[in-house]
């Protein structure tokens, strides 16, 4: 891993929870129905003080109220640079597994754009060629009657075909209702709709905008969009590792 993601013990720790997953169970639940759900990867204690870097506005770079932009009911931040340390690690260490899916999906697809670099900091210079140069992940927060509409997280023409989305807090303990969403649209077909459930310290990883589903006459495109359920009881935070940067 890059020396950025080891010079800590809390990074190693991250490293070293982050390469023990099963990433070959990732990597079929994610062929076969584009999402998974990890082991925790977070600890409690990890969540509770990102939760509380929510306050301190000088860590992020922009915070946007979904009322104002018809995406929903509630409100996220952008992290500013530098990322803080769990963020950066998460990142930078989840990266390399998903860019082997990333680079096997492409394949299927028959795309001929370049694969994605094996480290994060090499697909990074991609994106910030393109003018992409501002981080993406993210803090997001919602009360009761929050929600967030089905959308694509694409900030620019080069896009990660996969994220991650951690929850800082336990369903139907912290919050009631906020079930996270996924609708899957095939080609002549009516739409699919699944409910992801994960608990406190777990990552959700899924399709950015497309995967690869096999037919009788080779690999199509099959396009979905996450949202989030409305929020019944209590607050609702989540942590969002995008892999791309924005314009």
């Amino acid at each position: 891993m890059p020396k950025a993601v080891q010079e800590t013990p809390r990074a190693q720790s991250i490293v070293s929870r982050i390469d023990a997953l099963d990433w070959k169970a990732t990597a079929d639940s994610l062929s076969q129905r584009g999402y998974a759900v990890t082991a925790q990867i977070l600890l409690p204690e990890e969540c509770v003080s990102l939760v509380a870097m929510y306050a301190d506005e000088a860590r992020f770079r922009s915070r946007i109220v979904m009322e104002r932009y018809r995406f929903g009911v509630g409100d996220y931040k952008y992290f500013g640079n530098p990322l803080p340390e769990i963020i950066a690690s998460l990142r930078t260490a989840a990266y390399p597994h998903l860019a082997s899916v990333a680079n096997e999906w492409a394949e299927n697809l028959g795309e001929k754009s370049p694969r994605f670099p094996a480290e994060h900091a090499a697909f990074l210079k991609t994106c910030h060629k393109a003018g992409q140069t501002k981080p993406t992940p993210l803090l997001l927060h919602y009360e009761v009657g929050g929600y967030n509409c089905l959308h694509q997280d694409i900030y620019g023409e080069v896009a990660f075909p996969l994220q991650m989305v951690f929850l800082l807090g336990q369903q139907d303990c912290d919050w009631e209702g906020g079930e996270f969403l996924l609708v899957e649209r095939q080609p002549r077909a009516q739409s699919k709709a699944e409910v992801v459930h994960a608990n406190q310290g777990q990552a959700i990883i899924f399709t950015t905008r497309h995967r690869p589903v096999r037919g009788t006459r080779g690999y199509y495109r099959v396009n979905m969009k996450h949202g989030v359920s409305r929020i019944h009881r209590g607050t609702r935070y989540t942590l969002g590792i995008i892999f791309h940067d924005a314009k």
